[in-house]
């Protein structure tokens, strides 16, 4: 299985965020820390603030801060809840499977997506940041993001 782009960017801001301390970083910042788009990352961010996993103040003094919520949030919740209720097979695209009727093989994928996620329940974002993540985090150059 394969994250989406947001759902793996939403992951690594909540993570720079958990090690933020008392500074609170822009999302500027945030998006030249974790090397990726400011323009995406902007979108990821209001996206976290709408579910309350952080909290962003605008202007002189401002900046992105990990809620509560945020810190304590499972990770395979996260995941879930930002990748949506998709199956890991589109049976029912464009051009549906022939087989979708009676596919033994939609069944297993979907216990394995769920297998996937199960495994990650029990992290948190805080679990994520632990030695040796944390400091690795804290110690990241500002990084040009792709063009």
């Amino acid at each position: 299985m394969r994250l989406l782009r947001s759902t793996d960017m939403a992951l690594r801001v909540l993570m720079r965020l958990a090690v933020a301390g008392e500074s609170s970083p822009t999302t500027r910042e945030v998006a030249g820390d974790m090397g990726v788009p400011y323009t995406h990352t902007a979108k990821v961010v209001a996206e976290l603030q709408h579910r309350g996993l952080l909290a962003a103040r605008r202007g002189r003094g401002g900046g992105l801060t990990l809620t509560e919520a945020g810190r304590d949030a499972s990770v395979g919740a996260l995941v879930r809840a930002l990748e949506g209720e998709g199956d890991v097979a589109d049976c029912e695209g464009s051009i549906p499977c022939p087989l979708r009727s009676d596919c033994r093989l939609r069944g297993a994928l979907r216990r394995a997506q769920e297998a996937f996620y199960a495994a990650l329940d029990p992290f948190t974002v805080a679990d994520m940041v632990a030695e040796p993540t944390g400091p690795l985090l804290l110690g990241l150059p500002a990084m040009r993001p792709p063009t």
